[in-house]
């Protein structure tokens, strides 16, 4: 049987509408760059001729004294995708803040005037954010396949801020003032407000509260070329960096840089997966982690016994447990906090784990014996750790919750305005 009239009958149909593709605004924020603001633009509009997504290219000039303002104004007339916007102080943060905030892009960008980034690397930096599988995205000099060419000076300077970063944070991003970066507007709007920095750290600043809260940081391997002429003094920046280092870290430890990110927990593909329940692999997780660090407390306890007296054995059985236990993979445990979090509040938990547990081994007579001592301090150890447990896991469903109720209001919000926009307008 011919199945021409069904063939007639799908073609009379109207099309599906197409799924309205992402918009960018890449933000290039300036201060007295009169002679290379025009080549940059130039270069980056014509470039962008070819871009699969709609974009706009938005030009800050924050506190030039030159002929920038009107050389920006100018491209502004001449480029039908270019915008300029004036700002009256100075600061690469300040700039990006106002251009953020006011975008009417779904992702917003940045590159730096002097276009030391390769612009091929353009495309898989906003492509990570666009298919929202992450939240920022970033470019890296440092990663393995990054190729660079600059001065020994900054190259060793970049080097060990990124590792001071690493290894005093716990970050998992390997460059963090390129500039060459992207997020989803409705993301990086929230952060943008504890974000305190307005110059140079701006960009450090917004990728440690993006990883303290979770989100996911997409990295890009780029080439990048210096361009001598640069604002950037190396040695005044760094020091700057690193009083923003030791401000961050103590809103860190005061629990000031938590922030509500609308982030959507992830579900199932499979329409008939059998999903085991947060709580009970939690309890599984911490059960077992608790367990292996009993015994080796009790194990390292009765071994120092013997030439130390009971405060100092348990100070060393405390401490070698604390750093064992600190080893273990962070998804296996049930803490929601992020490594920079754990690793500054690690000290005052030591503290009073060590006070609890002494006091309690201390309690013991002496003629007990060393298993009275290690089933005291044990004793006091493990409702220590269960009230973590539960506090944790309290937490965790409080949140679960309001996630899942604030979802569900934008999903219905998003239906409405589907059912009378068939269209998203472009930027």
């Amino acid at each position: 049987m011919s199945n021409a009239p069904a063939r007639r009958r799908l073609q009379a149909q109207d099309p599906a509408p197409a799924a309205a593709l992402a918009s960018g605004d890449i933000v290039i924020p300036v201060l007295d760059e009169e002679r290379a603001l025009p080549g940059c633009v130039r270069t980056l509009a014509a470039y962008l001729d070819a871009f699969p997504l709609p974009w706009r290219i938005t030009i800050v000039d924050n506190g030039s004294t030159d002929g920038t303002w009107r050389v920006a104004t100018a491209l502004a007339a001449e480029l039908e995708q270019v915008h300029a916007r004036r700002l009256g102080i100075r600061g690469r943060g300040a700039a990006l803040r106002a251009a953020w905030q006011d975008s009417s892009a779904d992702i917003v960008a940045y590159m730096d005037v002097d276009l030391s980034t390769d612009l091929d690397a353009l495309f898989p930096l906003v492509a990570s954010v666009a298919s929202r599988h992450s939240e920022l995205a970033v470019g890296t000099r440092l990663a393995p396949g990054a190729r660079t060419r600059r001065s020994l000076r900054r190259e060793v300077v970049s080097r060990g801020y990124n590792a001071l970063l690493r290894h005093g944070f716990g970050v998992r991003f390997s460059d963090a003032q390129c500039g060459f970066k992207a997020a989803r507007t409705d993301v990086v709007r929230p952060l943008l407000g504890k974000v305190e920095d307005d110059s140079w750290f701006f960009d450090t600043e917004l990728l440690l509260l993006a990883e303290h809260n979770g989100l996911r940081v997409h990295e890009v391997p780029v080439d990048w070329i210096e361009d001598t002429d640069s604002r950037v003094r190396v040695v005044r920046t760094a020091i700057d960096d690193l009083k923003g280092l030791a401000r961050v870290a103590w809103s860190i430890s005061r629990g000031r840089a938590r922030v509500e990110v609308a982030r959507p927990e992830p579900t199932p593909t499979h329409p008939d997966a059998v999903v085991a329940r947060p709580r009970e692999a939690t309890f599984l997780s911490f059960a077992m982690v608790n367990a292996v660090s009993c015994a080796l407390y009790a194990l390292v306890y009765l071994s120092l016994r013997e030439i130390w007296s009971p405060a100092a054995t348990n100070l060393g059985a405390v401490a070698l447990t604390f750093l064992v236990s600190g080893a273990v993979p962070r998804r296996w445990t049930v803490t929601r906090l992020r490594r920079a979090a754990v690793r500054v509040r690690s000290a005052a938990r030591f503290s009073m784990v060590y006070a609890l547990t002494t006091a309690a081994v201390l309690a013991v007579p002496a003629a007990a014996g060393r298993a009275a001592e290690v089933g005291a301090v044990l004793a006091a150890y493990d409702p220590l750790a269960l009230s973590r447990w539960i506090a944790g896991s309290r937490r965790t469903r409080q949140r679960s919750w309001t996630r899942r109720r604030r979802n569900a209001h934008r999903r219905m919000a998003c239906r409405r305005i589907a059912r009378r926009h068939r269209f998203r307008s472009p930027v």
